[in-house]
């Protein structure tokens, strides 16, 4: 059956909730056992913290539609979240997984919202479109960041294994 672009919107509106359900969920774990990289925590901090904003933003949103976010996609997203933060956790070298995977999961997001702002232009949806190009630009943020700094958490991860210390996270 074919969907209006205002359903196939709505549905990628839910859709963003439930993957920035799963960033909050990723951001989290992480969190909970980083300890020897301070500035890698304060950006997984601030990150968490607009992750958190933008899933509200996205429930304003479907609330001006008249509908809310999926509570099964949060929730299957939000599982898959935290599995993905464990799976690394195992690894000698999980500082680094975690870095690659960050810097992906920042591209998807990106491409999500730039999805989203063409959706909301398509229906008519012109009051959403600031909304969604905050949440892109703090998306794209995140992203340099991470990939500005790919080089050095490797090397230091490195050094600090060579070191005989703590070098994971």
């Amino acid at each position: 059956m074919a969907s209006s672009i205002q359903e196939t919107y709505v549905t990628g509106l839910k859709n963003a909730h439930a993957l920035e359900t799963q960033a909050v969920q990723l951001l989290s774990r992480q969190l909970e056992r980083i300890e020897s990289y301070p500035e890698m925590a304060a950006k997984i901090r601030e990150h968490l913290a607009e992750s958190e904003e933008q899933a509200k933003r996205l429930e304003q949103l479907l609330e001006r539609h008249g509908t809310s976010h999926s509570m099964l996609k949060d929730f299957v997203t939000g599982l898959t979240g935290n599995v993905a933060a464990l799976a690394h956790a195992p690894m000698q070298d999980e500082v680094i997984k975690n870095t690659f995977a960050n810097f992906a999961f920042e591209h998807f997001e990106i491409a999500a919202y730039r999805s989203l702002i063409a959706l909301a232009q398509a229906a008519g949806d012109n009051q959403a479109i600031p909304v969604l190009q905050q949440s892109l630009a703090e998306e794209e943020k995140t992203a340099q960041w991470i990939g500005e700094r790919i080089e050095k958490i490797t090397l230091e991860y490195a050094q600090r294994e060579a070191a005989g210390m703590k070098a994971g996270i």
